[in-house]
């Protein structure tokens, strides 16, 4: 069975699904944003309950933890170690308190054309470690070529760091200042999350469960506890694509598609082109910094059950803040949940806590008292509506990458709108009307974003360099360096990087994986020219295991979705 969580800023969810039946049984609690941990133990506990005995094979865990820490600037200082080379000032660059360039250099083939300074470097790791600094970040310009800077500063350091990102391991891609940018936040987050994937651990042993952990990333796929804990950046924004996945797996969707999740505090926006979603390609912006984290094409906008309502002059204003919870469970701001709580059959915590609310916003409206819910619910979808709109076009206006490819000359043009989140249904006719398009809510809508961190599969992307005049291959992010011989080509550089995925994700993911399933997204093979003569090839080949849900479990999940 797979077992899964999402902890989202109001509430987290939790879903148990059996391969033969589908969803066992699902939770949804509140959140406490100062215990993550009592959150997630309390949802195991209530699921537990009411299956008794069950073997758990997987358990797939989605956390806002690294996204709030930097949204919140809870970071570790960090280290940020740096050589460059030839090119471009790394200065530029900078980032963090503790911002450091040692002198040497690489080219972009890799070769040493500078020296590394092992006094300077020695001196500056002396100094940040009396400052306190106890991780680091080590980055050299072209590292995914040679790590051999990278990792004579590491050596320097790692007796005495409780941690170091190596620029190389996180991207083949060749992109200085996204790698400095990407390596920061890495380290900046690992004390913060360490803790934190050490405690769920040990939390599924107090149930005396031994699942498999992973921890849902950005782009929709899974990584294994070991892997978490070494690159634990990519968990942010894992809720947004939860909210996708889920819905991916639920329904059978085969055209333009906007998703609508509508938690406590906000709204995330995401949008598939025929039945797949969209992703951002190594273009994550954290803090305005560009870096090198693959995720979801999603937005996140300030519209949610506990958002804030109230009146500026005639006109009604939805969020974007959250200040306490709505007032049907213990507020004191109306907030737009009471709103829907005024409009609904069903009751959801004191309903007549959320008049007094309407009440308080009347005061200040020309219209009727049972007019007021119902304009609030409106304005509250015209703010989605724009929302939306603002973010087809930013994606019309950019080539379209989905999961599977990129889809050149491709407009977006959404047929459908997929709905999930507490108040899904009361919403929908709402947003039908505001949008003029039909509006599915599919059956689990509640906890849909659980249901997409437990169907979601590893993922992964590595790149492999061959440079045959060195006669050297490597893919960085695999660790792997091999001597190869001048006749090295693209047809054995393919073989090579599927060869070398399959068996990292078999030893260290604990999938076993088909070949065909190992997706080459690019290659390119350039001659080296020296004084007229070609002297040997440049060959670069990027592979990746595309996001999606685990094929044991589709038919199973899909079926439940109400079409």
């Amino acid at each position: 069975m797979l077992f899964g969580i999402d902890v989202g800023g109001t509430h987290t969810d939790a879903v148990l699904i059996d391969k033969e039946v589908g969803v066992r049984a699902y939770v949804k609690i509140p959140t406490d944003p100062d215990d993550l941990l009592g959150s997630i133990r309390g949802a195991i506990s209530e699921i537990l309950s009411q299956e008794k005995g069950v073997e758990i094979e997987r358990f797939n865990l989605s956390t806002t933890l690294c996204t709030n820490a930097i949204v919140q600037d809870l970071l570790e200082p960090v280290g940020v170690i740096v050589s460059a080379g030839p090119g471009i000032d790394p200065h530029k660059f900078s980032i963090g308190n503790y911002y450091e360039v040692i002198p040497g250099g690489l080219d972009h083939r890799g070769t040493e054309i500078y020296p590394l300074d092992i006094s300077h470097a020695n001196k500056v790791i002396s100094n940040l470690l009396d400052y306190g600094v106890k991780v680091f970040s080590v980055v050299s310009k072209f590292s995914p070529r040679n790590p051999v800077h990278e990792e004579k500063i590491a050596e320097l350091i790692q007796d005495k760091a409780d941690f170091i990102t190596l620029g190389h391991k996180l991207s083949g891609q060749l992109n200085f200042p996204r790698r400095i940018a990407t390596a920061y936040y890495n380290s900046a987050v690992w004390p913060i999350f360490d803790k934190f994937l050490d405690s769920v651990k040990r939390c599924l042993e107090e149930f005396k469960l031994s699942p498999q952990l992973n921890i849902l990333k950005a782009d929709g796929g899974t990584m294994p506890y070991n892997t978490a804990k070494r690159i634990p950046v990519e968990s942010i924004f894992s809720g947004p694509a939860a909210s996708v996945m889920g819905i991916f797996g639920l329904c059978d969707i085969t055209e333009d598609t906007i998703v609508l999740d509508v938690g406590g505090t906000t709204t995330d926006i995401g949008v598939l082109a025929a039945g797949v979603p969209l992703i951002e390609p190594e273009n994550v912006r954290l803090k305005e910094r560009p870096t090198l984290v693959r995720a979801m094409k999603v937005k996140s906008i300030g519209l949610g059950g506990d958002s804030a309502v109230r009146v500026n002059g005639d006109k009604i204003e939805v969020g974007p803040k959250r200040l306490g919870p709505c007032m049907a469970k213990g507020g004191d701001v109306p907030a737009f949940l009471d709103a829907l709580n005024c409009i609904c059959d069903e009751t959801y915590g004191d309903k007549d806590a959320s008049f007094k609310g309407m009440h308080k916003i009347n005061e200040n409206l020309k219209c009727s008292l049972e007019e007021t819910p119902i304009r609030i619910v409106e304005q509250g979808c015209k703010i989605l509506k724009k929302e939306v709109s603002e973010f087809i076009d930013e994606i019309n206006e950019r080539p379209i990458y989905t999961i599977h490819e990129l889809l050149e000359f491709r407009k977006i043009e959404p047929k459908k709108i997929y709905l999930m989140g507490g108040p899904a249904n009361i919403l929908k006719k709402f947003i039908e009307k505001e949008f003029g398009l039909p509006v599915v809510v599919p059956e689990y809508f509640g906890v849909a974003n659980a249901i997409g961190a437990a169907i979601a599969r590893p993922t992964m992307q590595a790149e492999l360099f061959a440079d045959t005049e060195k006669k050297i291959m490597t893919i960085p992010v695999l660790g792997i360096k091999e001597n190869i011989s001048k006749n090295y080509n693209l047809k054995v550089a393919r073989k090579d990087i599927q060869k070398n995925m399959s068996i990292y994700i078999r030893e260290n993911l604990g999938w076993d994986i088909d070949l065909s399933e190992l997706e080459i997204i690019f290659e390119s093979s350039m001659n080296m020219v020296k004084d007229v003569f070609t002297v040997g090839q440049d060959i670069r080949v990027k592979c990746q295991v595309k996001p999606g849900i685990c094929k044991d479990y589709e038919n199973v999940v899909r079926c439940v979705c109400n079409r």
